[in-house]
């Protein structure tokens, strides 16, 4: 069976407000699965202003029309205007998405601050960042999350020992090809990692003439051919579930008709045994379309067995 998982990267409070309720019933009119991975701290999306040093942010701010997927107001928050608490505000959202029957679990607590500075954290401030997510997603939820997806893909040796000792069936703080049981400097963390297989929209759009009205080709194509494993699509939203949702709807038709079953993370990891997936280092790399790096899936980690 051809599996095809959508992962909902929610980051902003106008992600959560308008673009959750539009992709869950987007979803459930076309019979789609998904998982949504929610902010649930304060939205600092104006602080991310400090990118505009990052090679290659300025060029994929022109192609992607940030301001025009993500209004004013969003770009304000957390400098010019405080940053709404999205946990807070958008409870009844979010339990709704639980409510809809979709797997729900944990992106981040603020946005901004883990995309930019958990690379080089300390344990002390990972730590605090995970438990703050937690604890909110408990108290929204009553029960403790299963799943993490980090934030920007960003992730530290301390973040990835976390998602263990948290307890998650399962996470997707990554880019790669197949699932795998990560390995961080020789050292195995017990929490099966679903990687990001497909490239995002905002990556391909504006690149080699692709605009909005053929991204939709553009994946499609990549997706002919179903890896054993299926695919992981990341989608966001504050795209893909407001101005981007003409697309993301010939997505899953297309899909439909190249035979996939659109389902959750959950679906997938439920084919996994965790014994047998193979081990991968992870490490920093980059990905066409997107600025900076961000953690990947890398070579097969193979211990060596003396004579």
């Amino acid at each position: 069976m051809r599996q095809l998982v959508l992962k909902v990267d929610v980051d902003t409070y106008r992600g959560t407000l308008i673009g959750v309720p539009r992709l869950v019933d987007l979803f459930r009119r076309h019979g789609a699965d998904a998982t949504f991975l929610f902010s649930l701290g304060p939205d600092h999306t104006g602080r991310a202003i400090k990118r505009v040093f990052r090679p290659g942010f300025l060029s994929k701010v022109s192609r992607t029309s940030v301001l025009a997927h993500y209004g004013l107001k969003t770009l304000l928050y957390g400098t010019l205007l405080p940053g709404p608490d999205i946990g807070r505000r958008c409870a009844d959202v979010l339990r709704g998405v639980r409510d809809a029957g979709f797997e729900t679990g944990i992106h981040c607590w603020d946005h901004i601050a883990w995309q930019d500075g958990v690379r080089g954290a300390e344990m002390a401030w990972t730590e605090r960042q995970v438990l703050l997510a937690g604890e909110r997603y408990a108290e929204i939820f009553k029960t403790a999350a299963t799943v993490h997806g980090a934030a920007g893909w960003q992730m530290n040796a301390h973040a990835l020992r976390l998602t263990q000792q948290q307890g998650f069936s399962h996470s997707s703080d990554c880019r790669g090809s197949r699932p795998f049981i990560p390995v961080w400097n020789a050292e195995v963390v017990n929490c099966p990692q679903l990687p990001t297989t497909l490239p995002t929209l905002d990556e391909l759009i504006g690149v080699d003439g692709v605009d909005e009205g053929t991204v939709h080709e553009s994946l499609l194509a990549l997706t002919r051919q179903a890896p054993v494993t299926g695919h992981v699509f990341t989608l966001h939203a504050e795209l893909e579930g407001i101005k981007l949702a003409p697309v993301l709807e010939k997505l899953l038709l297309g899909w439909r008709q190249q035979g996939y079953t659109l389902v959750s993370l959950r679906a997938l990891r439920a084919r996994l045994n965790p014994n047998t997936l193979p081990r991968h280092e992870v490490l920093w790399g980059t990905v066409p379309g997107r600025s900076g790096e961000l953690l990947v899936q890398g070579p097969e980690f193979l211990v060596a067995v003396a004579d």
